[in-house]
């Protein structure tokens, strides 16, 4: 995935849907009949705004400049019951996790997880019916038609929450890029300074008999981030849609493990209380700066109930039984 500013994850576009085609009002004529009776076709349907699931895609940058969508018109009904023809419809390919809201009221619409997945985001106008509808026994020749529906215009906004197994949290620094760039193919930015990953990182770990997982590792929390305080809610939002939290401690912090695992839940709960029902792992990272003393001494401030690990990306220690634990924790 392209790093940096290709990682578009919110566009507002104005969507404007096709209007429908009128109904003719059309009365049969032909060599043989000089007052036949309606035979008017109905107009085609106006154009929808389509967005369909593609799962090559990783961001929402292709629509990111394309701020109008339009859709066709419907064609006008013809002679001899002919329908006029349907509307071009639009259609916006997004990558999975993608939620359609309304952007005047905010509702959400609906939500691409599938590959091929299609739902309309704004319907087209349906076509008026010919003048042959309107026929009955009083009015034998109808000379009326209905016109078409308007198509619709409105403003709606496509939001990416990324799909994976396993999300990453933890504070900026707490060596989670690090962690990513072992486990799996993915080169995420890594610097020792807070606020290194502006951007979402998606990896494929491989794991044991050819199966794989999916780990995105998130910009760092900071506290007060559920309050929308440094990158906050829009990094947020996109650990809503993992199954597994991994919560990465550093063991050089200047907080005991209990502190930070307590802030970091908290942000997570403050943001959204559904957060705190996911199952969730504790990695304490660069275990390789302790010894067996110290490590001991650093269980005993472990919060209860979770599992634990003491990890080194880079010593490459405990990495195989973290993937194991994580394992464990997706196909529960």
């Amino acid at each position: 995935m392209s790093q940096g500013s290709n990682f578009v994850d919110y566009v507002k576009i104005c969507c404007r849907s096709g209007k429908g085609g009128a109904g003719s009002a059309h009365l049969h004529r032909d060599k043989l009949t000089s007052k036949g009776g309606p035979d008017g076709g109905d107009g085609g349907r106006g154009g929808h705004v389509i967005i369909t699931g593609n799962a090559q895609l990783w961001t929402l940058l292709h629509l990111k400049y394309r701020k109008h969508v339009i859709a066709g018109d419907g064609d006008p009904g013809g002679t001899t019951l002919k329908t006029g023809k349907t509307g071009r419809d639009e259609i916006l390919e997004v990558p999975l996790g993608t939620i359609a809201k309304d952007a005047e009221t905010g509702e959400i619409l609906f939500e691409i997880t599938h590959d091929g997945e299609s739902r309309i985001l704004t319907e087209g106008g349906r076509g008026g019916l010919g003048n042959w509808h309107f026929k009955n026994s009083v009015q034998q020749t109808p000379r009326f038609a209905q016109s078409g529906e308007p198509g619709k215009e409105e403003w709606n906004v496509l939001e990416l929450k990324l799909l994976a197994d396993v999300g990453l949290v933890g504070f900026p620094n707490a060596g989670k890029s690090t962690l990513l760039s072992v486990v799996s193919a993915a080169k995420p930015e890594i610097a020792d300074y807070a606020f290194t990953t502006l951007v979402p990182n998606l990896g494929i770990v491989s794991y044991r008999d050819s199966k794989s997982f999916v780990m995105a590792d998130i910009p760092g929390i900071i506290e007060g981030a559920s309050k929308g305080k440094g990158l906050g809610i829009r990094f947020l939002r996109h650990i809503e849609r993992n199954s597994v939290l991994l919560f990465m401690v550093p063991a050089d912090t200047a907080r005991t493990i209990a502190e930070e695992y307590s802030i970091l839940l908290n942000e997570l709960e403050e943001y959204n209380p559904e957060l705190i029902h996911k199952p969730r792992v504790l990695a304490i990272t660069k275990a390789d700066m302790l010894d067996d003393e110290l490590t001991e001494e650093m269980k005993k401030d472990i919060p209860a109930g979770i599992p634990y690990l003491f990890i080194s990306s880079v010593a490459q220690k405990n990495i195989t039984e973290l993937k194991d634990m994580l394992w464990l924790a997706i196909n529960k």
